[in-house]
């Protein structure tokens, strides 16, 4: 197993760009497959491509909000200590591998935005505490957590088609989560995933007497050398006070919480812009004052570059699948061989394959869902299964999916190539465990 991790490992190295070429590469890529499987013109492909490169504007702040702001949380003081109390504990560099990928799966399990901050932010701490760990093996371990959260409390497809008045619901209806992510073959996938992921990555980890690259000390130098709540007035002003005022935060913070209620109360469902109004809320109250607070998020806007960057591009590429009809061409070449009990498991595949030009699960779901409820509807294939087919396709390529992975670079100052060796085994992996769940799903109820 370390000669296939140091094999793929050396072919990311030598072959892999950075995530931002990859964008480049990925868009060159669906021009070509659209002028040569439809037909279409450069022209038209480029119109395409032009009207929807901001097409996720929007999302692309949803996700950069949820990802600095998912850093305070992650970095609040309470939560530091919680860290640091089950870092304390671990002692050998299998063990941390292991608890790396827990606290990514966990925390990706509750909500993915806060998987991914806080399992990069843990795998950096047991880098630096326990001495002889495989730096990119547990930051690469602590992001393969955030496959769960496909089978999660965020999943974005299952939670969406489970909302009243979504996109799909004149074909398909609603879908209860109880149909999907709470579904007995789903609760059993997430529990196979949790237990065996950790070992796998423990597994990889090299041996005594090969190469292990660690960690340098030196990793925080910058970040700790700016006072998080240093207050640059004079102490002892109004202003200075203002602005170390627990009382200001702890009102503001009530009211959101407050909101939060009502909303609830009023029968509102969980969505992305609440999920960003409880953590930037949440913070507050962690945080303790509206200065430190300024100060920790500027920490964690760092890492939302890559994320500006190359979101746009992503959402270009998905505007040329879905106008050429490539993305209809490639799931009908896995549909037209499918029977009503092995549709999911192509849908999974389709969705694999898909995920690379669309890793966005809503974006994602807009075009490839309405033709997978049309199939499902058509063979007599089981909805919900289709559904999270189509979400396990989603959230197992992003396993190998840059456009995930850039928060935990941008904690870690490692390269795409550094970890991508290792994360295409653990792909391999939890793509056997998805396609089991899949098929034996499929088989067994119809």
């Amino acid at each position: 197993m370390n000669k296939l991790a140091s094999f793929f490992t050396e072919l990311m190295r030598k072959y892999l760009p950075d995530p931002f070429v990859f964008a480049i590469a990925l868009t060159l890529l669906t021009v070509l497959l659209a002028m040569g499987i439809e037909g279409q013109g450069i022209g038209d492909v480029t119109r395409a491509w032009g009207k929807g490169f901001w097409s996720l504007l929007a999302f692309t702040t949803q996700m950069a909000v949820i990802l600095a702001m998912g850093y305070v949380l992650a970095t609040a003081p309470l939560t530091d200590r919680l860290l640091n109390r089950i870092v304390s504990h671990v002692h050998k560099p299998h063990t941390a591998i292991i608890v790396a990928t827990l606290v990514g799966g966990i925390g990706s399990y509750l909500n993915w935005g806060f998987g991914l901050v806080i399992g990069g932010i843990v795998a950096k701490k047991l880098a630096l505490k326990v001495k002889g760990v495989h730096y990119p093996l547990i930051i690469a371990a602590a992001y393969s957590g955030f496959t769960m959260y496909g089978l999660g409390l965020s999943a974005s497809i299952p939670v969406l088609v489970a909302t009243p008045g979504h996109p799909t619901a004149k074909q398909m209806g609603i879908i209860p989560l109880t149909e999907t992510i709470f579904s007995v073959p789903m609760l059993i996938t997430s529990l196979v995933i949790i237990v065996t992921l950790p070992l796998l990555n423990a597994w990889l980890h090299p041996k005594k007497g090969e190469k292990i690259v660690e960690v340098d000390p030196a990793i925080d130098r910058d970040a700790n050398a700016s006072n998080a709540a240093e207050d640059m007035l004079e102490k002892g002003t109004l202003a200075s006070k203002l602005n170390n005022s627990r009382i200001l935060s702890l009102l503001i913070g009530a009211l959101g919480v407050a909101y939060v209620a009502f909303h609830f109360i009023d029968g509102g469902s969980l969505d992305l812009n609440l999920i960003n109004f409880i953590i930037l809320f949440l913070g507050i109250i962690l945080l303790g004052t509206p200065a430190a607070y300024v100060a920790k998020l500027t920490e964690g806007i760092k890492t939302i570059s890559g994320i500006i960057l190359q979101y746009p591009f992503y959402a270009g590429i998905m505007a040329i699948m879905a106008a050429s009809g490539l993305v209809t061409t490639i799931s009908k070449v896995f549909v037209d061989v499918a029977t009503p009990a092995s549709l999911p498991f192509w849908g999974l595949i389709s969705s694999f394959v898909i995920n690379f030009f669309a890793p966005s699960a809503g974006g994602h779901w807009v075009i490839q869902g309405p033709f997978m409820i049309d199939a499902a509807r058509e063979i007599g294939s089981a909805l919900n299964q289709t559904t999270m087919a189509v979400m396990l396709g989603n959230a197992w390529n992003d396993l190998v999916q840059p456009f995930w992975i850039l928060p935990a670079l941008a904690l870690s100052k490692l390269k795409l190539r550094d970890v991508m060796g290792y994360t295409v085994i653990m792909m391999l992996w939890v793509g056997v465990i998805h396609i089991t769940a899949v098929l034996a799903w499929g088989y067994l109820t119809h």
